[in-house]
This record gives C-alpha cells, structure tokens and sequence, in this order.
C-alpha cells in the first residue's frame, strides 16, 4: 500500500513521481500545500520561478478529478500566478500550462499545472500552426461541445 502524505492522504500511485513529491518519499522545493493542493518549483524548469501545481490525490488528467478540486486547484494557480509578479524573480507575465493527455505532450501522468514567469528576451517559444476555419466549421464545432455538455447533463448557465 503506498504511503500516506504529509496531511495524511492516500499519497495514490506508488510509481508516479509526483505521488512520490506528495508522500515525501521524493524530495521538492515545496512552495505552497493545503489538504488537497501541492506546488512545488519544476526540477526542468521553463524559467527560473516555473513550478507546478497538482493535486494530492493521484489523478492522471482532467477527467479523473472533480469540480470542486478543479476549482480549487485552479485558485491555487491564480494565487501562485500572483506570487510569483511579486517574488523579485524576473516576471513580466505568467504563463500557465496544462497538457491532458499523451496526444497533448503530458509527459507525467499525474495531473499538473505549469506556472512559469516569463520575460519579453526569455527562450521560452510555443509553435503553433493557427487554422482559419469558416463560421460554419466553428458553428458546427460549438454545436458538438455543446451537445456533449447536455448528454453528460449539464444545464446552461449552471456549472
């Protein structure tokens, strides 16, 4: 059975790093923790200052946590984003970064947030082949997110 984290929960898979990170069996320069939430600064770091941001429980991608944890693990994000502006480590804006899922370049699977500090003569570059796409293409794309909300029993204006 895996070990228990420092606040006592399952630290979950005992071959993820990150559940490692949770358990202390990993060592990391922890910058923040509560109950559900660990941050810790990121050991390839984008820039100095990027760290990441998961939740304790074992949870490879989005799918595999619910709302209220999204919620709260994103208030961790807006928090952090908001310490490192005012750190003193060069920061002219903050980038957030989540990959879900192998097509998506994750790497760890354990669900994590990158928060990084970024400056306008840092090496940090994202390539991207943006698409023209036509009203109608859009329209039936929203038109097919849309209908997944209500089979999966979401109704308008209710999160």
């Amino acid at each position: 059975m895996p070990d228990a984290g420092p606040m006592g929960l399952f630290a979950g898979d005992p071959a993820c790093a990150f559940c490692g990170i949770v358990s202390g069996r990993v060592r990391a320069s922890r910058v923040y923790e509560d109950a559900r939430v660990l941050s810790f600064m990121d050991i390839h770091p984008a820039a100095p200052g990027d760290l990441l941001v998961i939740p304790k429980m074992h949870a490879a991608g989005l799918e595999d946590i619910d709302e209220a944890l999204m919620t709260h693990l994103f208030g961790v994000v807006h928090l952090l984003a908001r310490a490192l502006r005012r750190s003193g480590l060069p920061c002219e804006g903050v980038n957030l970064f989540l990959a879900d899922g192998e097509a998506a370049d994750q790497t760890v699977f354990h669900l994590h947030v990158h928060v990084f500090p970024r400056t306008a003569d840092d090496r940090f570059h994202l390539e991207v082949r943006w698409q023209e796409r036509s009203r109608a293409a859009l329209d039936d794309d929203a038109a097919r997110v849309r209908a997944a909300l209500k089979r999966n029993g979401h109704r308008p204006g209710c999160l």
